[in-house]
């Protein structure tokens, strides 16, 4: 009796054995896979090229005339302006687009008002008399009809007796000659740089060409 219990108990822990193990292999759960995705590559943004400055000659009615600026790219006319201390009393502005962008290389000037009660004077010679016994004195270099000056042929000195003309401008009327050849009315002076209409109305009755 004592062995057949034993071999019976046994048998019923086997069972048993194989009853948990069937069941877990039956309702494992299923195995989940986790799959980690690195993050995707952020694109990287290529330097812009700055713009180079650019350089400008301003000259007329401003504060320091005639002056060689660096100023950023973009800058405008008025930039310019300010960049020479700012126009003088006398500035003529509507003549001047202050809104222009500028360009490297440009020129910009600013005209002065005209004065209404200003004339302009044209020089009187007294012609001597002449005389056949004495001879004649050939005029000067510089000199022109009825002693005006004669831009094609005056010196530094004698150009910068002219209005608006100085030492630094009458040099520039040389070069332009020498590179040009002679001028070849009154009115090709506008062509020099930092001759404008408003120094044009004072130089016209001054000088000549002959």
């Amino acid at each position: 009796m004592g062995q057949k219990f034993y071999f019976a108990t046994i048998a019923f822990v086997a069972l048993a054995l194989v009853v948990t193990v069937a069941y877990l292999m039956l309702y494992e759960p299923p195995t989940t896979t986790i799959q980690i995705l690195p993050p995707a590559p952020t694109p990287t943004t290529l330097p812009t090229a700055t713009p180079a400055p650019v350089e400008v000659y301003v000259t007329g009615a401003v504060q320091t005339p005639q002056a060689r600026l660096t100023l950023p790219y973009g800058s405008r006319v008025e930039d310019a302006i300010a960049a020479a201390g700012g126009t003088t009393d006398d500035a003529l502005l509507d003549a001047v687009n202050l809104a222009q962008v500028l360009q490297d290389g440009d020129h910009v000037h600013v005209p002065a008002k005209p004065n209404p009660t200003e004339q302009a004077v044209v020089p009187t010679v007294v012609l001597p008399t002449p005389n056949t016994s004495q001879p004649t004195t050939a005029p000067a270099a510089g000199s022109g009809v009825a002693g005006l000056i004669n831009i094609n042929t005056a010196s530094l000195d004698e150009l910068d007796t002219l209005p608006e003309i100085g030492p630094s401008m009458a040099q520039r009327i040389i070069d332009y000659r020498t590179q040009n050849g002679p001028f070849q009315s009154v009115d090709d002076l506008i062509n020099v740089s930092g001759i404008g209409e408003a120094t044009m109305v004072k130089l016209r009755p001054l000088v000549t060409i002959n």
